[in-house]
């Protein structure tokens, strides 16, 4: 179940509910204004001050030990006592208590607390006392006080005294002393204290009547006089002094550091030196005055008991100085504050000289729970403590609290601009774009106010830990991970915050952050583009086997010719608008310069996924590198020189991985004719030296690019020829998207050197007279003896046995078949012979023989008188043919005609329409192998009527690649 919000479960005083928290004068006790009545009704009222009282140790001792020396008990007790205690510690409040008690005597014995005083005092009730008070800040030697009113003037702090104590009488008897200004001697004193009853005298912020009137000899007097009343106290069974000396030491000069101690040493050697440090009891101070406090509720105990078992469950990431086995009791004490908000103005800012521990924190936090319980109700947030990172640095007159006691008000554009106060405040604005999680908890923000809180604004250099913070801002439900994930996003964002080995400093001072912000500002976008362009270079290293151009805006840029070319796109042409960059690269692939492209093929397109992360990522690297060059004449702190090392190295090595990101697209033409796009996913520089690497991996894997070929895949692209130059061959690699592009032009040579050798290709130089010279077949051939021309050729395994094998007879065969002869005539045969390969070959030692007749050694064969069909036989070379012969007496038929001999045409005419994508295939399989045997003429007509119409430009472009080929340029316009 969720823990309950601390708004829930205790409640605020009316006035902290209603938005109205006091201010800090009304948050000290005045202690003349309790004397003569004007005070708050918080410290007016005694029942009402003793109910908002926490008796700390120092005070129940200070107060039960005046009690007993009120009652005239000397043994254990002090008549004097000197209030030693930090500004704003508390002292005033003490002088406070005892005031009412002396004035309230029995009658205070009903009030909260009071009975714990007289039983530690030993006694049943308080006597009631004459008291006097005299506060420093208050009463004015020259105007005096009284005399307009009925009274005497009284001019001094002893003419003061005598008569608050003992009224008319009491002030005769030092009317003379006040009116010339000296101090009374002892028997003075004694002769004006009451004879009838105890006497208390408080006196304090005795410093600032000292310093001015220093010139006037009453500071001096004051000396004496205090003195004096010191050593009659003393003497008295039922007197008490108790004096505060102290004001802020920032506001003493020499003068009055040098009488502060003056009257410290005497107080310190007549009296008793109290501390009245509150120390562990400070939560239980701030809860009676803060809250209406009625003890920890069941909500309270949960609260208290899922932080505790979170602090167990992680006591090695927490500081040491925490309690962990203690920790239900740590936050039991403090609830609904967090320990470390009590802690860390005991940790750290008491060392501040402006901080004042009870009435500084007390201000503190009653602006810190007014806002946090108004923005709780509202539904704002749910925290079940009032944590470090919980504190409402947001509202101006909280920060102005702050400021005050860190005696520091140049803090103002720290906290509004890294924490929050402002729109655009660095924690909030992180918070908004964060991740649920932290969203939800505020982190950044209370990361940051912790590191604020824990580091004192920078004020004497404390920092704040990783524990440390970790302990304040972590809550049961929440990732401890997210700590990390938090200060990471702060360091690299803050402007006045510190970093040096995981510990963390707000302070006035501008940290590398904000230089860098401020420098970044100010980079040229011709410099990132310059800067961006060499770290392109960089990362596309030279590979062997294909060329690199880089950033090409013409077609003339990119060579055409038969051997890979990776054209490196410039980031500006990037996929973020595909159709402009797809066309570009398309329009490149198809020209060269002024005239079309053959080798399309060879070209691979390298291209951004977007120019943005590039871009900014040298802009912080150019950032970085300015500063660095600057840091002497910036005086930077040697550990901001450390981290602006470790920036500049960072930067350099993040522009790498941005080339290594952005460059993930490849352009390449497809089997359709049609540039088509290759994904290279997620790339960085730990996949290899350099991103053609990369890239041709990809496209070996993919099938596009092939480091070698077998001389069978030759065989199976054979273009329907008898001879193929090597020229073409290797030209086919590069021009034709049906050729897988080679890495390396070499490697038609090893193929065709391994074809020959294989016996699957012959490799033949083709002589003016048509005769083949060399012709190598079916014996090793060197790839270095490979020639690339276009007057060497390859032939296929069977041609080439057709130039090699000699001719064998495997065929005979007699015409005419089935021959009709009259009884005594005469018909001829032939005897005809093909070789192993089909081809005709004289038939050598024929012998002819057959039945019905005679036949000769040349196939005349002369009919007998018999008619019949008789058999007519061939023999040669082991082969024998055989056809028939009848012999009638009638009329024979003519004989059928000789088959005619194969026709040869005189001509080939095609007319139809080729696709522009498929131009390619068709001249490499249909008219390729008719180019060099002369007689092809090839006469065309296009007509283009794209979209959107031609520009005129383009018109007069096709008019001059026209005649730079030599051919009429009397195009045809239709507008």
């Amino acid at each position: 179940m969720a823990l309950q919000p601390w708004y829930k479960v205790v409640y605020p005083r009316e006035d902290l509910r209603e938005g109205k928290p006091l201010d800090a004068s009304e948050l000290a006790v005045h202690l003349d204004q309790v004397r003569d009545g004007r005070a708050n009704p918080d410290y007016q009222d005694p029942a009402r001050f003793f109910s908002k009282t926490y008796l700390t140790k120092s005070l129940l001792a200070v107060s039960a030990e005046a009690v007993r020396r009120l009652c005239g008990i000397t043994t254990e007790t002090s008549a004097v006592f000197n209030m030693t205690t930090q500004f704003g510690g508390g002292k005033t409040h003490a002088l406070t208590l005892l005031c009412h008690l002396a004035r309230a005597g029995h009658e205070a014995k009903g009030w909260a607390g009071v009975n714990t005083i007289l039983e530690k005092a030993g006694v049943t009730e308080v006597p009631k006392a004459a008291v006097g008070v005299f506060v420093g800040t208050e009463f004015d030697s020259i105007t005096g006080r009284g005399g307009a009113n009925g009274t005497p003037l009284r001019k001094t702090p002893w003419g003061e005294l005598a008569w608050q104590i003992s009224g008319e009488a009491g002030f005769r008897a030092v009317a003379e002393h006040d009116q010339k200004g000296v101090a009374p001697a002892g028997e003075v004193i004694r002769s004006f204290l009451p004879k009838d009853r105890p006497c208390l005298v408080l006196m304090d912020e005795l410093m600032n009547y000292i310093s001015r009137n220093r010139k006037s000899g009453l500071a001096a007097q004051l000396y004496s006089f205090l003195q004096n009343l010191s050593e009659e106290a003393r003497a008295q069974d039922r007197m008490v002094l108790v004096v505060s000396i102290p004001a802020s030491e920032l506001e003493m000069n020499a003068e009055d550091q040098a009488d502060y101690d003056r009257f410290k040493k005497l107080l310190d050697r007549l009296g008793k030196a109290v501390i009245m440090a509150a120390e562990t009891e400070t939560a239980e101070i701030l809860r009676r005055r803060l809250f209406e406090w009625e003890g920890l509720t069941k909500d309270a105990q949960k609260t208290i008991a899922a932080f505790a078992e979170w602090c167990v469950e992680h006591r090695t990431q927490i500081p040491g100085w925490f309690p962990v086995d203690d920790a239900r009791n740590a936050f039991r004490a403090t609830y609904p504050f967090h320990p470390v908000v009590l802690s860390v103005f005991e940790r750290k800012w008491q060392q501040l000289p402006r901080f004042q521990r009870t009435r500084g924190i007390l201000r503190l936090l009653a602006l810190w729970v007014s806002k946090a319980y108004a923005e709780g109700f509202k539904g704002a947030h749910r925290d079940p403590l009032i944590g470090l990172g919980t504190a409402p640095l947001d509202e101006p007159f909280f920060r102005t609290a702050v400021f005050e006691q860190l005696g520091e008000a140049k803090l103002e554009g720290a906290v509004t601009t890294d924490i929050c106060g402002k729109r655009d405040s660095h924690a909030d604005r992180l918070d908004a774009a964060a991740t649920e999680d932290i969203r939800k908890a505020r982190l950044h923000r209370k990361v940051a106010s912790t590191i604020f809180f824990e580091s004192n604004g920078g004020q004497l250099r404390a920092e704040a830990t990783v524990p440390e913070i970790r302990l304040a801002v972590s809550e049961p439900n929440l990732d401890i991970g997210h700590v990390e994930t938090v200060l990471e996003t702060l360091g690299q964002t803050c402007y006045y915050l510190s970093v040096e080995r995981n510990r963390y400093r707000f302070s006035t001072t501008e940290n590398l952050i904000k230089r860098f912000s401020d420098r970044r500002a100010s980079i040229a976008d011709a410099a990132i583009d310059e800067r961006a362009r060499a770290e392109i270079q960089k990362v596309f290293a030279k590979y062997e086997g294909i060329e690199r151009v880089f950033f090409p805006e013409k077609s003339s840029a990119i060579p055409d010719r038969p051997a890979l070319v990776l054209a490196v796109l410039a980031p500006e042409h990037s996929m973020e608008d595909e159709g402009a960059t797809t066309a570009l690269a398309k329009s490149m692939t198809w020209e060269c310069g002024k005239s079309g492209r053959t080798f399309k093929s060879a070209i691979i397109w390298s291209v951004a996924e977007s120019s943005q992360t590039l871009r900014e990522e040298v802009r912080k690297a150019l950032a970085w590198e300015a500063i660095d060059a600057e840091k002497d004449e910036l005086h930077i702190e040697e550990s901001q020189k450390r981290q602006l090392d470790e920036h500049v190295r960072r930067s350099a090595r993040d522009v790498k991985e941005a080339v290594w990101r952005s460059y993930k697209f490849v352009l390449l033409l497809g089997k359709d004719n049609e540039l088509r796009k290759v994904d290279l996913g997620l790339v960085n520089s730990s996949q290899a030296a350099t991103l053609v690497e990369v890239i041709l991996k990809r496209l070996r894997e993919d099938g596009d690019i092939e480091k070698s070929i077998s001389p069978n895949f030759l065989v199976r692209k054979w273009p329907g020829f008898k001879e193929w130059s090597t020229k073409a061959v290797r030209d086919a690699f590069y021009a034709s998207p049906e050729f897988a592009r080679l890495l390396g032009a070499d490697a038609v040579k090893e193929t065709i050197a391994r074809g020959v050798s294989e016996g699957l290709l012959a490799y033949v130089g083709k002589r003016p007279d048509g005769r083949y010279e060399p012709f190598v077949f079916e014996r090793e051939l060197r790839m270095e003896e490979v020639e690339i021309s276009d007057d060497v050729f390859i032939l296929t395994a069977e041609e080439a046995k057709k130039r090699i094998e000699p001719p064998t007879l495997t065929t005979l065969t007699i015409s005419p078949q089935d021959a009709y002869v009259r009884c005594g005539g005469h018909v001829a045969f032939q005897a005809r012979g093909a070789d192993q390969h089909g081809r005709p070959m004289a038939v050598p030692d024929l012998v002819w023989s057959a039945m019905g007749g005679v036949i000769d050694e040349k196939g005349g064969f002369w009919a007998g008188e018999e008619e019949g069909k008789y058999q007519v036989e061939a023999t040669a070379g082991g082969l024998t043919a055989r056809t028939t012969v009848t012999i009638t007496k009638e009329e024979a038929p003519p004989p059928p005609p000789p088959p005619p001999p194969p026709r040869e045409a005189k001509t080939m005419r095609w007319t139809g329409d080729v696709p522009a994508q498929k131009w390619m295939n068709f001249y490499t399989k249909v008219l390729a192998k008719f180019a060099t045997s002369g007689g092809l003429k090839l006469t065309v007509s296009f007509e283009i009527t794209p979209e959107g119409g031609l520009p005129s430009h383009r018109v007069e472009e096709t008019k001059a690649t026209l005649r730079e080929l030599g051919l009429d340029d009397d195009v045809q316009v239709g507008w």
